[in-house]
């Protein structure tokens, strides 16, 4: 992974040095709340609820075992105990005290870790592909060019005060787990008919309270120009972006309004004063970035581990486990492991600093003392032996991070809600684990197949209810907590906005609802289809028919 040099040590240092001296003068009286809002949004410390709440960057998601323990530190001295992983691939506190932030973020420091850009009107985290490295489809490893963007936007004095938040994501995948169609920029790594690698380029992609999918404005970028054309779209981003309603301020709404071609000629003639100029990327840059990333010693291993083969046969537990959670390895011998977080009870995305202390001592043993967040909210283990994956599983189980549901109806993504977040309409988690429990049923949950299930609190959309198979929106209807529901979306290639199927429901009705949704599903699906497919092929009206009817 990358490590600090010493222009990121001083420069880290600096900002952790500036902003104690801001939080002095405030708890001082000296500064205002208005002039200390952007100063604590830039460092990403937002005042929620009940509390101060701190979200942590973790760059295209990847962490080391050292960084996982100052984490789990983290949340013993400054929190309840536990954080929470987000859909940006970043980790959140939700009680720190104000007077401790300046002294959390001297502990992260150490560690090469800031909550810089986590929030304000910036470029925010960087995310990537959970897989990226290690996934046997992708063409190259997006983390060196993630890493070059990172270090292009952080603390970007051009672009720190854009009209809106700005979030980049990057792939080199077939299968695009990275998200990157809703998001303002969405970079692909591609291709040409030459054998170069370069970039096919998105713009205008998001959630919240307009959802749109992103438009391609570039099939093929030179490698070596990325940094130049982000500038453009940025510039262009920033002369025409809307400021005088947040509304309608995200890049979406300008590409929309100005159209994606208008839009993309507006950038190729921005671009045109920029190429070849100094931010050209050189291939002895990429090439020493890459070499930040590059493989660990893998063994020479002969091919799929006999001892892995039989307990698959005789366990069903393991075999369910490794169906859902275990993916293919590009290395012979080894495989790519999920631990989920999405256990019946837990709140999603949240570990404690127990479990992370002991995630951190599991991947030491078994995956070279690196895990990955996925935007999905679970941890990822890229690099475990086949021979080690039973014992893996074993101790996994005693953590409660062994629930083998990636991919189904119980692995929902979910935002902190009303419980924690002075934006939310309505609770989020309370709605997640009434459903858990309503289908903690295995064999029924692999009956169901593949279905993504989305829940946000307000439309804001970080729980990226939009996407889900099935998504829910917290709303408030004459200040009681009601739920909006909608089918249909889907992240990833074939990505798409679900739609609404009607008025909305009370907290209660919830997991009926979501259970009239799944039996209508069974009984009209076609062999081998998804519950997404059953419904693009007959549309909402067949679910909305039985939801409603069985309501009233």
């Amino acid at each position: 992974m990358y490590r600090y040099d010493t222009f990121d040590r001083t420069l880290i240092a600096e900002r952790v040095a500036q902003f104690r001296d801001q939080t002095r003068r405030f708890l001082a009286g000296e500064l205002s709340e208005d002039d200390f809002r952007p100063l604590r949004l830039q460092n990403g410390l937002y005042i929620q609820k009940y509390a101060p709440m701190l979200r942590i960057s973790i760059p295209y998601g990847l962490l080391s075992t050292r960084q996982l323990r100052t984490l789990a530190r983290i949340g013993r001295k400054y929190d309840r105990g536990y954080g929470h992983f987000t859909t940006r691939q970043n980790i959140q506190f939700n009680w720190p005290k104000l007077e401790d932030v300046p002294d959390l973020l001297q502990e992260l420091s150490e560690v090469e870790m800031h909550a810089i850009q986590t929030s304000g009107n910036c470029v925010r985290n960087i995310t990537s592909d959970h897989f990226a490295g290690v996934a046997g489809d992708e063409l190259a490893d997006p983390r060196p060019y993630s890493e070059l963007v990172r270090q292009w936007a952080a603390l970007h004095p051009e672009f720190a005060y854009l009209p809106r938040k700005f979030k980049i994501a990057i792939t080199a995948a077939e299968t695009d787990r990275a998200a990157i169609q809703v998001h303002d920029i969405g970079l692909q790594i591609v291709g040409n008919d030459a054998g170069e690698i370069g970039f096919r380029v998105l713009v205008g992609g998001g959630l919240g309270r307009t959802p749109i999918v992103g438009h391609v404005i570039r099939e093929f970028l030179p490698r070596a120009e990325i940094l130049n054309y982000l500038d453009a779209i940025l510039r262009v981003y920033n002369r025409f972006g809307r400021r005088d309603n947040k509304y309608k301020a995200r890049i979406k709404i300008l590409v929309k309004e100005r159209t994606p071609q208008v839009f993309a000629r507006d950038v190729e003639a921005e671009w045109e004063h920029l190429k070849n100029g100094p931010a050209r990327v050189p291939d002895e840059e990429i090439e020493r970035l890459a070499a930040q990333f590059l493989p660990p010693a893998y063994d020479d291993l002969p091919g799929d581990d006999p001892g892995y083969k039989s307990e698959l046969a005789d366990n069903r537990g393991f075999s369910n486990w490794a169906k859902r959670n275990v993916y293919p390895h590009k290395v012979t011998g080894y495989a790519i492991v999920t631990l989920s977080l999405k256990k019946t009870g837990a709140p999603p995305g949240d570990a404690t600093s127990d479990q992370m202390d002991a995630v951190a001592d599991l991947a030491d043993h078994y995956s070279f003392g690196e895990l990955r967040v996925s935007h999905e909210q679970n941890l990822v283990f890229a690099d475990v032996r086949q021979s080690e994956l039973f014992a893996l599983w074993t101790e996994l189980k005693g953590l409660g991070l062994a629930t083998p549901n990636i991919g189904l109806l119980t692995n929902i993504v979910c935002c902190p809600g009303g419980d924690f977040c002075s934006l939310a309409n309505a609770k989020s988690i309370p709605i997640a684990e009434a459903i858990q429990r309503r289908f903690d049923d295995l064999d029924y949950l692999h009956d169901i197949g593949d279905l993504d299930l989305n829940i946000s609190g307000c439309m804001n959309a970080c729980g990226h209810h939009h996407v889900g198979h099935i998504g829910i929106l917290g709303v408030d209807k004459s200040g009681a907590e009601w739920y909006q529901v909608s089918i249909g979306g889907a992240q990833g290639n074939d990505a798409a906005l679900g739609k609404v199927i009607g008025p909305s429901f009370a907290a209660h009705e919830m997991p009926d609802v979501i259970a009239r949704l799944i039996d209508t599903y069974i009984e009209r699906r076609h062999e081998d289809e998804r519950f997404v497919d059953t419904v693009h092929r007959l549309g909402i009206d067949p679910f909305k028919e039985r939801v409603y009817a069985a309501a009233h």
